[in-house]
């Protein structure tokens, strides 16, 4: 797994705990209900559609786009990119 994708897990756990980004948590514990996905793996999953998202915002010198984000949570566990 790409080592910044991994720096972001700690991001991820703090959307999973924050109030503010209840589809995060939401996402995660839909995940999770796959028997073959580990809470690892999930928070992995997770990190890597923030990870599009952060490389979007910087590559158009842009706002975080939050329902973009949202978008791609919802696509997973298939994967983006």
């Amino acid at each position: 797994m790409n080592e910044s994708i991994e720096q972001l897990v700690p991001a991820v756990e703090q959307q999973l705990a924050s109030p503010e980004t209840p589809y995060v948590q939401e996402t995660y514990q839909r995940l999770l209900q796959d028997p073959e996905i580990d809470e690892q793996e999930a928070k992995l999953m997770i990190a890597l559609c923030l990870a599009d998202e952060s490389e979007r915002m910087l590559d158009e010198e842009s706002e975080f786009d939050t329902e973009r984000y949202q978008t791609l949570l919802s696509f997973l566990p298939k994967l983006p990119g």
